[in-house]
């Protein structure tokens, strides 16, 4: 098991007026404490697990390595301290060329490469695709949102630029989410690993006439659920093979434990990162003694996790909702399998006093879960007030009075959920049904998959963070059949459509209508139970400078690069 250590090593000073240049994004009354030595690390706590580099599979995006990764791999944009998409121009460039069908341009730096010296190219982009197109099979891709859309990729392997054309009306509103920060992996790294040319063998697919003796698609599929695995013991050579990066920041090593040390890029072409190294540890029944022992700077975490944290002098605390929504996502197999026993159990739980407990309101979307807006309020429908408050006759009459064992879990440790758990149980074992608690040390929608529990409490597709993209249109395919985190397995051809119709409207009056539409039949159907908005804790020292908060799944980490611990 990793320990934590306190800093050491040199501090790097600078002159007042060149840190008041460099940290410009920071609060006026920063400005009175620019000068100073600033510290060579940084150490900063985020909710789950880091389990790989890549953050597009199911596994992946449910893990804590968006609130790690977002300035390692960098994409045409990042996510604001709003959700925003900001574009990155560092990166590159998109330009739109056609509006019907959708025609995009986008353009890579010339100067972008990664830190292994290889370029950054529009490979990268058709593997993006390809993987989360829905297209190809074997590829563990969490989400098909706006990839799926996407007609074609005119890509010439090893060039900076690429001509993306969307499908007929298919002009996705929110398109600035796709080829964005983290879900772009270097396809070089499967491309010298299969020694094939990725992007040829993808864009020259032709099913289903492919040879299934020699399938190169499903061999680059494999490679890229499974190749940017973190696990500690990784040898440093072979980190900077296999996960290189595109940005201001690089792995350098997997520590004992599962935490990650990222350092200075030093291949990077954009402003430089201000702390040279950042080690990114997961979320653990300690937190209170670290900020105690001053041990750590930076803690981003859903609000209530680690229990009553009780803030020190020298730190400074900030809670904010996130876009993600906390819920109970029922397995597609077991004893909920059957609609009437996922309705019992949403009878009997009682949302009214989980809110309450988290401070907020109780939560009814699930099509609109990133906003909370008059549009979001189109799926408060009247079935959802049945579900309001916990009614244990009414769910012992759905279940014709027979008993139902139902195994809850989450990913542990979680304070709130541990509770909200318990609450569960004691609210439906009148009505018979025993809920028992299960706490995880692995992913959560992989303990689903595995059958280890029959309903998985957690936020937007599995995460033990916020899980959302900041779009409430893309955050919706958590229920569209196929979806990789589409847990409970639900599916359903008008909520298909109605999901594929939201993610190319910005008409507000036409969402409110197809929300609406769809209000009544995820009631009835119940492939999840909303519960509330998740809040988000952020901790940091009164020391640290350019650190705001971030409610999609990119958290606080999305300008780690610009972050300064002063001395």
């Amino acid at each position: 098991m990793a320990t934590w250590r306190r800093r050491t090593g040199a501090n790097v000073s600078l002159r007042t007026a060149l840190w008041c240049n460099v940290i410009g994004m920071a609060a006026a009354a920063t400005m009175t404490a620019c000068s100073g030595t600033a510290a060579a690390s940084i150490d900063y706590v985020v909710d789950g697990a880091l389990v790989t580099y890549n953050t597009n599979t199911v596994i992946g995006a449910a893990s804590a390595g968006a609130q790690a990764f977002a300035r390692t791999l960098t994409g045409f944009g990042y996510h604001g301290p709003d959700g925003q998409v900001v574009a990155d121009r560092d990166f590159g460039s998109i330009s739109v060329v056609g509006g019907s069908p959708l025609v995009l341009d986008y353009e890579i730096e010339d100067k972008a490469v990664y830190s292994d010296g290889a370029p950054v190219t529009c490979d990268d982009l058709v593997l993006a695709w390809a993987a989360q197109s829905g297209r190809f099979p074997g590829f563990d891709a969490a989400t098909q949102a706006g990839y799926v859309d996407i007609a074609n990729i005119d890509c010439k392997s090893g060039q900076k630029k690429a001509r993306v054309s969307f499908k007929r009306d298919r002009g996705v509103v929110d398109f600035m989410q796709l080829f964005a920060a983290t879900s772009m992996m270097p396809s070089h790294v499967i491309a010298e690993q299969l020694n094939v040319d990725v992007t040829a063998a993808l864009l020259n697919d032709k099913r289903p006439t492919r040879d299934p003796n020699n399938d190169v698609v499903e061999q680059i599929a494999r490679l890229w659920n499974t190749t940017w695995d973190l696990k500690p013991g990784l040898k440093r050579d072979e980190v900077a093979k296999r996960f290189p990066s595109s940005g201001p920041y690089k792995i350098e090593s997997v520590l004992d434990g599962g935490a990650v040390v990222l350092v200075a890029n030093d291949r990077w072409w954009g402003t430089k990162a201000i702390t040279k190294r950042v080690t990114v540890w997961q979320q653990g029944p300690e937190i209170q003694d670290r900020l105690n022992d001053r041990n750590v700077d930076v803690i981003d975490v859903a609000t209530g996790s680690s229990g009553s944290l009780v803030t020190p002098d020298n730190y400074q605390r900030s809670d904010s909702p996130s876009a993600g929504i906390e819920q109970l996502i029922f397995a597609p197999a077991g004893p909920l399998a059957d609609v009437r026993a996922r309705r019992a159990l949403a009878l009997c739980t009682p949302r009214d006093t989980i809110a309450r407990d988290a401070g907020v309101a109780i939560a009814n979307s699930r099509l609109s879960p990133a906003t909370e807006d008059a549009v979001a309020e189109a799926e408060s429908a009247a079935e959802a007030r049945r579900f309001d408050r916990s009614d244990p006759a009414a769910a012992g009459d759905e279940l014709g009075g027979s008993p139902l064992t139902v195994r809850m879990g989450y990913r542990a440790p979680n304070a709130r959920l541990a509770a909200t758990v318990g609450a569960i149980a004691a609210a439906c074992a009148p009505a018979r049904i025993t809920v028992s608690g299960v706490t995880l040390d692995t992913s959560g929608p992989q303990a689903l998959r595995d059958g280890r529990i029959d309903v998985l409490v957690a936020s937007t597709g599995g995460a033990t963070g916020s899980g959302s993209t900041g779009s409430s249109a893309m955050d919706a395919y958590d229920l569209h059949s196929g979806n990789g985190n589409n847990l409970s397995g639900y599916s359903n051809p008008q909520v298909d459509g109605l999901i594929s119709a939201l993610a190319v409207n910005a008409d507000p009056a036409e969402r409110v209508r197809l929300l609406a539409e769809g209000a009544p039949v995820l009631w009835g159907e119940m492939p999840t139970l909303p519960l509330y908005r998740q809040q988000r804790t952020l901790l940091m020292s009164k020391k640290m400078y350019a650190v705001s908060r971030n409610p999609t799944r990119w958290g606080a980490g999305w300008n780690m690069d610009r972050w300064a611990l002063i001395q």
